[in-house]
């Protein structure tokens, strides 16, 4: 009998030993709650919205007329400018020896028409003794013609490389501001060659770019609301021109509004530009909290949908338009009537069990949502 109880008591050791190494019963995956809302279209109060700038409505891009090396800057970047005020200055020694060379050509050329003049005084009178012939007189008067031609020829040379020396000083031709320098003192300029760009005072105009979609709805005197950006002004405005290429590098299309204001703001200030033809106030939308929105694996932005006959939570893939505030604009992937998780989207899972959240008494509602969520039924 003794034999036979130590083998029991073995096994039953090893019963109880296997028994405590078992894992222990799974969990129910619990039933989280959840806030909803039932999706349904609403007036849209939002518009599209572009940055924009101040900017003078004539900008010159000011050069020398002639070629040479800049020995003088006498701007600044931001400096006002009056009409003949110097900008800058070209190294002129070789276009003052140039004017004193067609000086002196005036000075041979006057001395020898002087002396076919003198020449043809008395040829004059000698044809009047009938001491020569008439062919003589007119040869005479020949030479001294050509005389003249060379004096007006050289007089003219001299009035051009005086102009051209003259060129060496570049002046500012209007009053404006200075808002870009691009060549410094040693450098070495073409004629043309851009040097310095003044703005010219007086209208100004606030220039903005618009995408390829949007562009056709921009029309060339539409209305158009300029807010500052350092105030609450609200300035109006019109569309002057919109450009008929798109911009190489970015692809869109820029817009020139012209400000119906005396008092512009200075150049230069960033604007927030509405054109009212791109505004979509009162039209249906769906919109929903940003809170209701996640991101998927592949990129794409989703919803959960309820549904309400299993009680478990779906992913919707979304398409967004825009914002309107705190609200995303749906534009594609909703249809009204379907029930969308508002909150705690990113503690789901795909065919979860959830429950509708109850709010305390007391509370308000349970979510922003477009129409107010109801327990299933």
């Amino acid at each position: 009998m003794r034999r036979t109880r130590w083998p029991r008591a073995a096994l039953l050791a090893l019963a109880a030993l296997l028994a405590g190494c078992q894992k222990p019963p799974a969990e129910p995956e619990p039933v989280r709650a959840v806030k909803l809302l039932t999706v349904a279209p609403e007036a849209a109060t939002f518009g599209f919205e572009f940055a924009g700038e101040v900017r003078a409505r004539v900008e010159s891009r000011l050069g020398f007329r002639v070629a040479g090396k800049i020995v003088r800057r006498a701007v600044e970047l931001g400096q006002t400018v009056r009409v003949g005020q110097l900008l800058a200055e070209l190294d002129a020694q070789d276009l003052r020896l140039a004017a004193d060379a067609a000086r002196a050509q005036v000075a041979a050329a006057q001395t020898n028409r002087d002396l076919t003049q003198a020449d043809l005084q008395r040829y004059r009178e000698l044809r009047r003794q009938n001491f020569i012939s008439d062919a003589e007189l007119e040869r005479r008067e020949a030479a001294f013609r050509a005389a003249q031609a060379e004096l007006d020829q050289a007089q003219a040379q001299l009035a051009a490389q005086g102009n051209q020396a003259g060129y060496a000083r570049l002046v500012a031709d209007v009053a404006g501001v200075v808002t870009g320098i691009e060549a410094e003192p040693g450098q070495v300029v073409a004629a043309g060659a851009p040097v310095v760009q003044v703005a010219q005072n007086g209208v100004r105009d606030v220039v903005f770019s618009v995408p390829e979609d949007r562009v056709r709805a921009v029309r060339v005197g539409s209305p158009v609301e300029v807010r500052l950006w350092n105030s609450e002004a609200v300035l109006p405005g019109r569309v002057r021109e919109v450009a008929a290429s798109a911009d190489a590098a970015t692809r869109t299309f820029q817009v020139k509004v012209a400000l119906e204001t005396p008092t512009p703001p200075p150049l230069g200030t960033t604007v927030s530009v509405v054109p009212r033809d791109l505004g979509t106030s009162g039209q249906p939308v769906i919109k929903l909290p940003t809170s209701a929105l996640r991101q998927e694996s592949d990129g794409r932005t989703a919803v959960w949908l309820l549904d309400e006959a299993s009680m478990t939570v779906r992913s919707q893939p979304v398409e967004i338009a825009t914002a309107d505030g705190n609200e995303a604009v749906i534009s594609a992937g909703l249809a009204p009537g379907m029930r969308v998780v508002a909150a705690g989207v990113h503690v789901l899972a795909p065919g979860q069990k959830v429950s509708v959240y109850q709010p305390r008494v007391g509370t308000g509602a349970d979510a922003p949502a477009a129409a107010p969520a109801s327990a299933p039924r």
